[in-house]
This record gives structure tokens, sequence and C-alpha cells, in this order.
């Protein structure tokens, strides 16, 4: 359907990005801008009859533009991409929703769905600067999972006997079970981090952000 507007704005010489319907039309400066806007709208309207949502049409700096979940910033005179910030937040909604206690799933199938989400995740949003995100949020992501853990423990008892079977001494053990610190502020403790570890997350099932980002850049580089 647009395929009339990539020939007009390559007849014109303008820089332009298009996937679908998305557009984006790089110019020099925003008057220049602004007089693209103002012949494109009425090509695509009354020449190609397809109508523009001029809510979502802007005139704006490249690094302030969401395009596709992605934005653009400069380093070194280098075009660079990043993950756009509401891209990040509904990252973390759909992490809450897959951790999440009132789902209820079972362990097998919540590392399921997480994987799911990750390996697409990545392999969408790999072109982005992204490393020092995905470390970020997989701290965020571990910290999530005690939590579920700590929670589906519930009873001192269980708590007791898990955390010895994971290492703690019997003392510091006994003391955690029956802390009175709510789920989220005890997945953040010491206690867990050490029984909990990420390496026994990672062979109990669960796969990381940072940990599959290696992997797909690797391949896409082999």
């Amino acid at each position: 359907m647009l395929n009339e507007l990539d020939k007009e704005l390559e007849r014109r010489g303008h820089r332009f990005v298009r996937y679908a319907d998305d557009l984006m039309i790089f110019c020099k400066s925003r008057r220049a801008a602004e007089r693209t806007l103002a012949y494109i709208i009425p090509f695509i309207e009354n020449k190609l009859f397809l109508k523009v949502n001029k809510t979502k049409t802007v005139v704006d700096y490249v690094g302030r533009v969401k395009f596709l979940g992605v934005s653009f910033y400069e380093k070194e005179g280098e075009a660079r991409v990043r993950i756009h910030p509401k891209s990040i937040l509904k990252l973390k909604a759909k992490i809450r929703q897959l951790t999440a206690r009132s789902n209820g799933w079972g362990n097998e199938k919540r590392k399921k769905k997480l994987r799911e989400y990750i390996t697409g995740w990545v392999n969408y949003f790999k072109i982005a600067d992204i490393k020092g995100l995905l470390v970020r949020i997989d701290e965020w992501l571990r910290r999530r999972i005690r939590m579920v853990v700590w929670k589906q423990w519930k009873k001192i008892s269980t708590k007791f006997t898990n955390l010895q079977k994971l290492g703690i001494d019997k003392v510091k053990a006994w003391e955690w079970a029956n802390t009175r610190k709510g789920y989220w502020r005890t997945a953040y403790s010491p206690i867990l981090h050490m029984s909990l570890t990420t390496e026994k997350l990672r062979k109990s099932g669960y796969l990381f952000f940072s940990d599959y980002y290696k992997t797909a850049v690797k391949d896409s580089v082999a």
C-alpha cells in the first residue's frame, strides 16, 4: 500500500526508514522537517487515499522518537540504537506478569514462559545497545524469582529445611525462616543470594537475558 510513498520519498532525495506503516523521515533541521510534513501528509491522504494518524505524527529530534520499540543516539559521530524507555517499562510489566504468584502456574510452566519471552525479546532487540540494561534487568528478574520461591515455601518449617539443604547453617536458617520481613525485601537478602544463587537458578532451568544475549550475538556474528 505504501510502495508509492517510498518512491515519492526516494524521488525527492529523502532519507527515511519504513516498516509496514511505521515511517521516519530524517531531515537536517526542524524547518526542513516541517516543510516535508506539510507536503507528505496531503500526498498520503489525497493521492494514496490513506488516513494519517495526526496524534502520532510529530516533528522531533530523533533521540526522542520511538520507532519499533527503539530510539537513536549519537556516540563518537556514529548513530547508535538503544531501547526506548517505554519499551523498558513494557518489558518490566511483562516480567511482573510472568513471575506473579497469582497466575496459578507451576515452576516448570513459569520457566517455559520466561524462556519463550526472553528468547523472543532478545532476538528482536539485539541490534540495540542492551548489554548494560540486561545485566540490570537480570538482577531484578532473579529477585522476582527468589521472591516467588520464598512465597512457595510458606511454612517456617519448610523455609528452615530448604535453607539448610541449600547450604545455610542451622542458626541462620532458623533466624531467616522466622523473619517478619516482607517477601520482596527478603528476596534481596544475603541469605537468599547465598542459597538461591544465580548458578543454582540456571541449573534449575531458568534462562536469563544476559546469558541468551551472548548466544544470540555470537550466532548472528557467525
